[in-house]
């Protein structure tokens, strides 16, 4: 029998997760109910008893307090390594390069108005660009000029939209075809944050197609194209496939 399954996803796998949502209910007749925003947001309405069945969160440290809260029942599994992408609408003075040196410029030269991120607060991916700045003694300067998204998707949207000069954002937004016929990008390096291990984990009122999912997320099919859009992947459990 089909079933809708509900699911909390971190904003970040946006345009992933509509390609892995097409192909997991074209496989299992299944159909997916799928709200994206962020990760801290999302975490607080599970505890308050959210009626979601799967959350999938943009680092690990939601769902662990999940779990050490006794909201979940497992810590769940990392499906995948996200990466920053410093991004800027086509046509925008910023210069755009790993190390972050055309930021600087165009921040000491006053021309900088206003740069996009996701709130530090609520989205690891704004947390993780906090870092990023402060590690390049940009942050004082910068603050001031913030744009800041409730999540990473409407901080990339401000980016793009006119509203900034330029941001901060998850490359996975960066790379989707929406994105890249507005602007431009250039994906940081891993090790200059911390990592971005994002986890998921089945809560309370997961049904066996929520099951099937969770199984799916971590097969070859979703995989793909999660690495199609710039994450990096954990090994792969040692799990017995289904035969087919």
């Amino acid at each position: 029998m089909a079933d809708t399954i509900t699911v909390a996803a971190a904003a970040n796998i946006k345009f992933a997760m509509e390609d892995i949502a097409r192909q997991f209910e074209a496989d299992s007749g299944h159909k997916l109910r799928v709200s994206y925003g962020s990760s801290g947001n999302f975490a607080s309405q599970i505890r308050h008893g959210a009626p979601f069945e799967l959350f999938l969160s943009a680092d690990e440290r939601y769902v662990t307090h999940l779990h050490q809260s006794g909201v979940t029942a497992s810590d769940g599994d990392i499906y995948a390594y996200g990466r920053l992408a410093l991004v800027a609408a086509k046509g925008s003075p910023l210069t755009l390069d790993e190390n972050l040196t055309g930021l600087k410029a165009l921040v000491a030269s006053g021309e900088l108005r206003r740069f996009a991120l996701a709130n530090p607060e609520l989205a690891p991916y704004g947390e993780r660009g906090r870092e990023l700045l402060k590690d390049a003694e940009l942050w004082d300067a910068i603050q001031n000029k913030l744009v800041l998204g409730e999540n990473v998707s409407q901080a990339a949207q401000f980016a793009i939209s006119g509203s900034a000069q330029g941001g901060l954002v998850a490359l996975s937004l960066a790379k989707a075809p929406q994105f890249v016929a507005r602007a431009n990008y250039v994906a940081i390096p891993e090790h200059k944050h911390a990592p971005l291990a994002q986890r998921m984990v089945l809560l309370p009122k997961a049904s066996v197609a929520a099951q099937e999912l969770y199984t799916f997320l971590q097969g070859d099919k979703a995989r793909a194209i999660f690495a199609d859009y710039g994450f990096s992947l954990p090994a792969q459990h040692a799990k017995p496939e289904a035969s087919h």
